[in-house]
C-alpha cells in the first residue's frame, strides 16, 4: 500500500511541475500564427501521463540530492522531453504512418487540424524541445551533454526515428526475436532511456552514475514496451486512450506476436529486476525511480 500511495504521489506531482512547465513554455493559442500553436497544445495538454519528464525528474533526484529535494529547473528538461514525445505521437498518427484518430482519449492532431498542420506542429514541437534543452538551468557542460544524449536518441541510428523506420518496414511480414528487440529498443526504448539518462546528468551524475541509469533505462524502456504490446490485445480502445488492436491488424512487430502474451509478461518483469538490480549502489535514495519503474509494467492503461 505504501508503495502505491508514494506512486500515486510521485506521478501526480510529476504530472503538475510537468504542465506548469509546458504551460510557461508553449506559445499561447492567440498567439500568431494561432493554428500551430493551438495544434501543439492540443496534443501536449491531450492528458499524458508524463512518464519520461517523472523518470528524468526522479532520477535527477536520486543523483543530486539522493532521493532529497528536485534540483531546480529540472521541470523543464521534462517538458523538453514530453515535446519530443508528443511531436513523435503526432507524426506516428498520420495517415502516411500509422493513421490512427485517437490518441489520449481525443482525436488526433491531424483530424482536429489538418494533416499540413499536424506535421508542423510536430516540426514545431521538436523544434521548441531544442530550445528549452539549450537553455537548461544547469552547468553548461552537462547542458551539452544532455542535448548530445537526446538528439542521439531520437535520431536514426538506434534512435526513435531509425525505430519508426523498422516498424513501417517491418509490416506485414513475420516478426522475429530479433526485429521486434531493435525496434522496441530504438522506437521507444531509447527515449525511455535518455529520459532516465539526462534527468541523472542533470542531477549531476559521474560516469559510473550514468553507466548504471543507461543499464536501468534500457531495460525498463524495453519492458514498458513490452507491456504496451500486451495492453494492445487485451484491452479495449476506451481503457487505452487509443484505438485498440492496430498492432494486431497491422501485423506489426509486437512482443505478444514473437513470445505470446504469457512470456512476454514474464521478461517484462525479469527485465524490471534486472533494471532495479543496477540501481542498487543508490539504496533507498533510488526507491522513487523504482517505483516508477515498477508502475510502468503493471499499469492497465
Amino acid at each position: 500500500m505504501q508503495v502505491e500511495v508514494q506512486v500515486k504521489d510521485i506521478l501526480e506531482s510529476g504530472v503538475e511541475l510537468t504542465d506548469q512547465a509546458l504551460e510557461r513554455l508553449l506559445p499561447s493559442g492567440d498567439t500568431v500564427p494561432s493554428s500551430i500553436h493551438r495544434a501543439m497544445r492540443h496534443s501536449t495538454f491531450a492528458g499524458g501521463k508524463r512518464l519520461r519528464p517523472v523518470l528524468a525528474m526522479e532520477a535527477a533526484r536520486m543523483i543530486h540530492n539522493r532521493g532529497g529535494a528536485l534540483p531546480k529547473g529540472v521541470a523543464d528538461l521534462g517538458a523538453a522531453l514530453e515535446m519530443l514525445h508528443t511531436y513523435s505521437l503526432i507524426h506516428d498518427d498520420l495517415p502516411a504512418l500509422d493513421n490512427d484518430d485517437l490518441r489520449r482519449g481525443k482525436p488526433t492532431c491531424h483530424v482536429v487540424f489538418g494533416e499540413a498542420i499536424a506535421i508542423l506542429a510536430g516540426d514545431a514541437l521538436q523544434t521548441l524541445a531544442f530550445q528549452t534543452l539549450a537553455r537548461l538551468a544547469c552547468p553548461a557542460p552537462a547542458t551539452v551533454e544532455i542535448i548530445k544524449l537526446v538528439s542521439d536518441a531520437v535520431g536514426t541510428v538506434d534512435g526513435m526515428i531509425g525505430g519508426q523506420v523498422l516498424d513501417i518496414e517491418g509490416e506485414g511480414t513475420q516478426p522475429t526475436a530479433e526485429s521486434v528487440d531493435a525496434i522496441h529498443r530504438a522506437k521507444t526504448g531509447a527515449l525511455i532511456r535518455v529520459s532516465v539518462v539526462s534527468g541523472g546528468v542533470y542531477g549531476g551524475a559521474h560516469a559510473e552514475d550514468v553507466a548504471r541509469l543507461t543499464e536501468f533505462g534500457r531495460k525498463g524502456g524495453l519492458a514498458f514496451q513490452i507491456i504496451d504490446d500486451i495492453l494492445d490485445v487485451t484491452q479495449n480502445s476506451e481503457q487505452l486512450g487509443k484505438t485498440a488492436g492496430k498492432d494486431l491488424t497491422s501485423v506489426k512487430a509486437t512482443w505478444p506476436a514473437v513470445f505470446g502474451l504469457e512470456e512476454s509478461r514474464r521478461q517484462a518483469d525479469k527485465l524490471i529486476a534486472e533494471a532495479f538490480a543496477a540501481l542498487e549502489p543508490y539504496g533507498a535514495a533510488a526507491d522513487g525511480l523504482k517505483a516508477v519503474a515498477r508502475y510502468l509494467v503493471e499499469r492497465t492503461h
